[in-house]
């Protein structure tokens, strides 16, 4: 209340609302929704899902079908303009589909990382399993790249992005590749916890 002579006023001041948490989910056309109607791409539907949790979310879709783990490094400068405070990284599919080096998988991962702690972003890491017809020694050193990255970035691991859904028919569509909307909810309800505790890490 303001006083002026006699006269008094209430005032009321409310407090500025604090804007949404950007979180910036980098990956390839997983992530991007290929063949899914936008509303029903992992990035929307994630966004959702945490606002039902009463999470003040915004959900950046940075992902670019096609893209490998250099080509995620390549473009994160323009996928920081966004100015986020969390990252999900999902990228690497591409990598194991094209039977590329680890070596430079693990690198790849590790920059992205890298940069995006520098900028303050804090990280969780979606890891990929490599497809089985190349042999058990290279899916043994693209599971270990993930492994590795996250224990020298010190962030968490997710360990498969697709857990749930990977060779389900019912949850993917026809190229065997790529979740329907329904293989996406999957994706979604097993990853929420852990998006929630990445979203804690950030200070209101």
């Amino acid at each position: 209340m303001v006083a002026y002579g006699a006269l008094a006023f209430i005032v009321n001041v409310s407090p500025a609302r604090a804007a949404p948490v950007t979180l910036l989910a980098l990956g390839d056309s997983l992530t991007a929704g290929y063949g899914l109607p936008a509303a029903e791409a992992f990035p929307v539907q994630l966004e959702a899902a945490l606002k039902a949790k009463g999470r003040d979310v915004r959900v950046v879709n940075a992902g670019v079908s096609g893209d490998t783990s250099a080509g995620g490094l390549a473009r994160l400068d323009w996928a920081l303009a966004d100015k986020p405070k969390t990252a999900i990284v999902a990228l690497g599919a591409n990598d194991g589909l094209r039977g590329l080096d680890t070596n430079r998988l693990r690198a790849n991962l590790d920059a992205i990382i890298a940069k995006l702690q520098g900028a303050g972003v804090k990280v969780l890491l979606a890891g990929m399993e490599a497809p089985p017809n190349l042999g058990p020694e290279y899916g043994q050193a693209f599971r270990a790249a993930y492994t590795q990255v996250a224990k020298d970035r010190g962030v968490a691991l997710y360990p498969f992005f697709l857990d749930g859904v990977a060779a389900n028919p019912a949850l993917n569509q026809k190229d065997g590749l790529h979740p329907t909307g329904a293989g996406v909810a999957v994706m979604v309800g097993r990853m929420l916890p852990m998006v929630e505790k990445l979203l804690d890490q950030v200070r209101p």
